[in-house]
């Protein structure tokens, strides 16, 4: 193994720094919007124009799960009007361009406790990820790193009473007719072994429920040309290993939650029928177990 030598790295900040302004972030973020680590993401627009709300400072797009980020980004410490407006373009942006999901990002040096509890309160209701930029000097260089201190509340496993319903419509407007029928395929499947169970739409998710109840093992999300399935599992790891071997995309994994999500196209359908059965079908039993 290489030997690593140390080097003693000094704090800064970029808001006492002249030449690292405001803009020379903005521009820094728009070279490779990865750094972020909010995931492969490309630039759609920079300082968009908001109807008698100013300009937004970033809009990203993750084009792999039809998601645009609303970016505010502020230099030294997080305020009240920063927050405001990330929340203003975030409901702008959302009506605007309906068929997408929509996250408010704050990026900012300092956010400070009772900020955070602020954006947290926020974030019961709108989907809000706030970011702390922290910079340090490493000799002549200068070193960004950007951590999410706040990510959106999943809203899979919320209160049913609490998320908005919708009908089959809405996601056939959102989604697509195609990825609607995948979807259909999919239930299918769920009801070969849980013939009682039955759709459940709203405007987060596509759920199951079951003598009036959520029975949401697993969720669908459709979008364009795929759709996206969150089983709930004991055992992620095996999950995860299941579906690659099988070349089928997953997303991520989320322990906390104890979620997987993964892409399913119509050749996966096609393809891996008995695999996503086996998926589901243990999403079932780990539910009720």
């Amino acid at each position: 193994m290489e030997k690593i030598s140390y080097t003693k790295s000094i704090p800064v900040t970029l808001k006492d720094i002249p030449q690292y302004d405001e803009l020379w972030l903005k521009k820094t973020i728009i070279d490779d919007p990865s750094i972020l680590g909010l995931g492969d993401l490309i630039v759609k627009d920079v300082e968009r124009i908001q109807p008698k709300a100013g300009r937004i400072d970033l809009l990203l797009h993750d084009d792999e799960n039809d998601i645009r980020y609303e970016v505010e980004i502020m230099l030294g410490k997080l305020d009240e009007s920063h927050i405001i407006r990330a929340v203003e373009y975030w409901d702008i942006e959302r009506k605007r361009s309906p068929n997408y999901e929509h996250r408010a990002v704050i990026i900012a040096e300092d956010i400070t406790t009772r900020f955070l509890n602020i954006v947290q309160l926020f974030n019961n209701a709108i989907p809000m990820i706030a970011v702390q930029l922290n910079a340090v000097k490493v000799n002549e260089q200068l070193i960004l790193n950007f951590t999410k201190i706040l990510d959106i509340v999943s809203s899979v496993d919320e209160e049913e009473d609490i998320i908005p319903k919708a009908d089959r419509k809405y996601w056939e407007d959102k989604a697509s007719t195609e990825s609607l029928k995948l979807t259909d395929e999919c239930f299918n499947i769920v009801k070969e072994f849980d013939p009682e169970c039955t759709l459940s739409y709203n405007k987060y998710y596509i759920g199951l429920s079951k003598h009036g109840h959520p029975a949401n093992f697993v969720v669908f999300m459709p979008k364009r040309t795929f759709v996206r399935i969150e089983p709930k599992l004991n055992d992620l790891d095996s999950c995860r290993k299941l579906l690659e071997e099988k070349n089928i995309e997953v997303i991520s994994v989320d322990n906390s939650g104890g979620r997987i999500k993964f892409r399913l196209t119509r050749s996966d359908m096609e393809n891996n029928r008995e695999t996503l059965k086996q998926v589901l079908e243990t999403a079932q039993k780990d539910w009720y177990s």
